[in-house]
């Protein structure tokens, strides 16, 4: 005999920033802002890594991946809550919201896997730099992206598919700007202790696993710059680290803590935004002004502009 699906809520009602009714309009300005800032910083490093031949290289191949990455993982939220803001726009139909969480969760969980695809690339660069281009190259970086992406969005997918086989017969109303698993979980009339079980587990295998991964190879690659006799050798190894691990400590601070608890708190999408939109935005700008390549490339690219534009 099949089972009744006792699912009866259609859609969700996103409250976003609903207590802060009076900022509604300055809040979207600045939503608003940070979305195109992000989007244009990160299209910029895509277009320098494809045009300029000195950034075709590893390190560069996976920035200009993580860059497409940022652009979808802002284009999953901030387009719906700038819509939430300026025209009241709230409501979610029940499919699309778990589309939309699997594709955001997927897309964060792919982010940690690329983070340690790009630390394992300075760790072998660092640690083994004869054998470097021989190890690590071209096919296998492609290898590596793709494994992210695939491994990001195949173990999520687990999460989602035991929380939509919950009974959501009640209350709607998501108190946060965009569909997560804590706040969806948080609505179900069945126990969702299955649930949540595999939300902690899947955030295991998604962040907490990566990260301590990523604190073992930079712990490897600290003792090995410390060996470094060279002043200006350790600064030049630590610089081709710095940028990453900026980034790292950015994203892993906010998402440990929303993501390696199950239940959720009214806090949480203060500090997802955090993780979804600010730290995307800044991100371009932590490759570039810290990158001297980068930099370089920039201004021979911007007085190229200025110098035909005269001529």
């Amino acid at each position: 005999m099949m089972e009744t699906n006792k699912t009866v809520v259609k859609e969700f009602i996103l409250l976003a920033f609903a207590d802060l009714q009076q900022f509604q309009n300055l809040l979207f300005v600045v939503f608003l802002l940070t979305y195109i800032t992000c989007v244009v910083g990160n299209v910029t490093i895509i277009v320098l890594v494809r045009i300029e031949p000195s950034l075709h290289t590893t390190m560069y191949f996976f920035i200009s991946v993580f860059s497409v990455l940022e652009i979808i993982f802002v284009s999953v939220t901030v387009p719906r809550l700038l819509a939430n803001l300026i025209a009241a726009n709230n409501i979610i139909s029940f499919n699309e919201c778990f589309i939309q969480m699997y594709i955001f969760d997927s897309l964060g969980a792919t982010e940690c896997y690329l983070l340690v695809a790009m630390v394992f690339d300075r760790h072998l660069a660092i640690n083994n730099p004869l054998h470097y281009p021989a190890i690590m190259t071209h096919a296998l970086c492609i290898e590596l992206a793709v494994l992210s992406w695939i491994m990001g969005f195949a173990i999520m997918l687990i999460s989602v598919i035991i929380t939509a086989r919950l009974d959501f017969c009640g209350p709607n109303m998501i108190d946060h700007f965009f569909c997560d698993l804590a706040p969806l979980q948080n609505l179900a009339c069945s126990d969702p202790f299955i649930s949540n079980l595999s939300t902690s587990s899947t955030a295991v295998f998604d962040i907490v696993l990566p990260f301590f991964i990523i604190i073992g190879f930079y712990i490897h690659i600290i003792m090995t710059v410390l060996k470094i006799k060279s002043k200006e050798g350790k600064q030049k190894a630590f610089s081709t680290c710095s940028s990453h691990l900026i980034v790292t400590s950015l994203f892993y601070g906010t998402a440990i803590i929303v993501y390696a608890k199950p239940k959720g708190s009214h806090y949480d999408k203060y500090l997802a935004f955090m993780y979804t939109a600010f730290t995307p935005m800044i991100n371009p700008f932590i490759y570039t002004f810290r990158n001297r390549d980068v930099k370089k490339v920039f201004r021979n690219s911007i007085n190229r502009l200025i110098n035909q534009g005269t001529l």
